[in-house]
C-alpha cells in the first residue's frame, strides 16, 4: 500500500501543470488590460512604468530575458516604441512574437489614430508617421482594444477561451458603466483651455472637449526653451487658459514656471498607470484624471 501511495504521488506530482500564457507588455495600459482580460491564466510582464517615457527606453538584458520567454507581445504600437522594440525583437530570436505571428499586438492597429503628419520632416520634432500614438487617454479607444486582444487571448490559449469571454464581457459592462459616470463628471470641462507639456493628450482632449491652445515643448520632443515659454507667456495674456498639464515622467519645471507667470494651476495627470499614487488600474486611472482636471478649474 505504502508503495502504491508513493507511485500514486509521484506521477502526480510529475504531471506538468498548466503552462499560463506569458505577455510582455509594453506599457502599464496595456498590462492592466491584459490582468483584466486574463486574470491568472497569465503571466504578464510590463516593460516600462507611469513614471517613464515609453519613447525613451533601453533594450536592456532583463526585457531581452521576459521578451524571449513571452507568447505574446501587446505594445502600442505607432512607432511609439521605435527607439527600443525593433532591437528586443531583433535579439531575443522569439519567433512567437515577432510581426505577422499571433503573438505580435499592436493597440494603435485597432483604434483610428488622429494627427496624422501630411508631410515627414524630422526638423519638425518627433513625428509619428501614422499618427498619434498615445491612445489610451481615451477610454473608447481602451474598449476597442480590449475586443480584440480578449479574442487574441482565445486564439493564442484555447483551453482558457471561456474564462476569458467571460471576463472580457464582465469587464465590457463595468466597463461602460464607468464610461458613463466620467461623462457625465466632466461635462464641466468641455471647451476648456489647456496648455500642454507634450502633444500625447489629443485622445484625452477629444473625448472631454478641451481646447488645447499651446503646448511647453516649441516641437513635438523638443526641450522648452525659455524663449518658447515666454512666447507662451504672452500668448496667454490674450487667449487665456485654465490649466496647463503635464506627466509624472516629464520635467516639472517649465510647467511650474508658467503656472507661477500665468497664474494657472500646473496639473500632473496620471497618463497611464502608475502614473499616480492614485492610478492603480485602468478604472483608477481615469478617476484620478477627471478629479485632478475637475481640481484645476474650481
Amino acid at each position: 500500500m505504502k508503495r502504491l501511495i508513493a507511485l500514486l504521488l509521484t506521477v502526480a506530482f510529475s504531471q506538468p501543470a498548466t503552462a499560463k500564457l506569458s505577455v510582455f507588455a509594453c506599457e502599464p495600459e496595456w498590462g492592466a488590460l491584459a490582468k483584466e482580460l486574463g486574470g491568472n491564466a497569465l503571466r504578464i510582464y510590463t516593460a516600462t512604468t507611469g513614471k517613464q517615457d515609453p519613447h525613451h527606453i533601453q533594450a536592456r538584458p532583463s526585457l531581452l530575458a521576459k521578451a524571449r520567454r513571452a507568447d505574446l507581445l501587446v505594445c502600442t504600437g505607432a512607432e511609439l516604441e521605435i527607439g527600443w522594440l525593433p532591437i528586443l525583437l531583433r535579439k531575443t530570436g522569439n519567433p512567437r512574437i515577432q510581426p505577422g505571428r499571433l503573438g505580435h499586438f499592436m493597440a494603435t492597429d485597432y483604434v483610428r489614430l488622429r494627427d496624422i503628419p501630411t508631410y515627414l520632416d524630422r526638423s519638425e520634432g518627433d513625428i509619428h508617421a501614422a499618427g498619434n500614438p498615445h491612445i489610451q487617454t481615451d477610454p473608447h479607444n481602451i474598449a476597442r482594444v480590449a475586443k480584440v486582444l480578449a479574442q487574441r487571448l482565445v486564439e493564442l490559449d484555447s483551453a482558457n477561451a471561456a474564462d476569458y469571454q467571460n471576463r472580457y464581457q464582465n469587464f465590457k459592462k463595468r466597463w461602460q458603466a464607468a464610461i458613463r459616470r466620467w461623462e457625465k463628471r466632466a461635462t464641466v470641462l468641455k471647451g476648456v483651455p489647456i496648455v500642454v507639456h507634450h502633444k500625447n493628450w489629443i485622445y484625452l482632449e477629444h473625448w472631454l472637449g478641451l481646447k488645447e491652445i499651446a503646448t511647453l515643448e516649441p516641437k513635438p520632443g523638443i526641450p522648452p526653451s525659455s524663449w518658447h515659454l515666454a512666447r507662451v507667456l504672452k500668448q496667454l495674456k490674450r487667449q487665456p487658459a485654465k490649466m496647463v498639464i503635464y506627466t509624472a515622467y516629464q520635467d516639472s519645471r517649465p510647467a511650474r514656471w508658467l503656472s507661477q507667470k500665468a497664474e494657472i494651476p500646473a496639473v500632473v495627470l496620471p497618463f497611464t498607470v502608475g502614473g499616480t499614487t492614485e492610478a492603480t488600474n485602468l478604472f483608477t486611472l481615469f478617476d484620478d484624471t477627471l478629479k485632478r482636471l475637475r481640481e484645476a478649474i474650481k
